[in-house]
């Protein structure tokens, strides 16, 4: 991602540790109780080898812009993705970034109550207590004002964006954001791909949360276009107060 990554660093508490952790593309800005930035890159290698090697002997998962089967014995990671993929219609590498962040998050759950992992907005979270997540959606202005309320009992969840304005990743659409939770990351990236792709200007907004709706898994979403935003499901939104976290 070309844009830095500033909105990392929208909301401070006193209770977390945070950290960066970058093995090449994959670029983790990480919270937990305490610095686990050894346990975090061993983890970060261990989901990219599986998918490396797997991308060596199917060189089509890397460019497939539609879903792939994959066979039964395929690693973890790279299954969840194809299976999330194959769910919306879209490509297994769509889910990506969200499969990462759930990977090493969960491998790090065993070692902190509260493990927040965020990979280039696609963000997997186990937490104790109440956290805020900030909106940022380019030059809409619900940038750095709205947040998402994230409740314990509603983790372990992935929230994803995907925006056609925003970063180098591949829309087909127009939207400033759209944000998807899931228990599954790597479902709830592929599924902001999808339902992004749809938005080409806010009156698509409505056929947008149709999409999502006819989703399996998904909780929620937040479509915003501009002024225009559109909600659905189990989403809990609120002003961004710097301070929250």
């Amino acid at each position: 991602m070309d844009q830095p990554r500033s909105y990392r660093y929208w909301i401070k508490d006193g209770d977390l540790v945070s950290f960066n952790v970058t093995v090449k593309e994959t670029d983790l800005y990480l919270r937990a109780q305490r610095s686990l930035k050894e346990e975090a890159l061993k983890a970060i290698l261990e989901c990219r080898t599986s998918l490396e090697r797997y991308i060596d002997h199917h060189p089509n998962f890397l460019t497939a812009l539609e879903p792939l089967p994959v066979a039964e014995d395929t690693p973890q990671m790279v299954r969840e993705m194809a299976e999330a993929a194959q769910g919306v219609g879209v490509g297994p590498m769509a889910a990506v970034a969200g499969a990462i962040a759930e990977g090493v998050g969960r491998k790090l759950m065993a070692l902190s109550p509260e493990v927040i992992v965020e990979n280039g907005g696609d963000i997997f979270l186990h937490i104790r207590k109440r956290r805020t997540v900030g909106v940022y959606a380019g030059d809409s202005p619900f940038t750095g004002r709205l947040a998402l309320l994230i409740e314990p009992e509603e983790t372990p969840l992935g929230i994803c964006t995907s925006s056609g304005t925003v970063g180098p990743s591949l829309s087909l659409g127009r939207a400033d954001a759209v944000i998807v939770l899931s228990s599954s990351a790597a479902l709830a990236d592929a599924a902001a791909t999808a339902i992004g792709n749809l938005v080409q200007e806010a009156s698509d907004i409505p056929k947008g949360i149709a999409f999502a709706r006819g989703i399996a898994g998904l909780r929620g979403v937040v479509i915003i276009e501009g002024d225009e935003i559109g909600v659905w499901g189990q989403v809990k939104l609120s002003t961004l107060v710097e301070g929250e976290g």
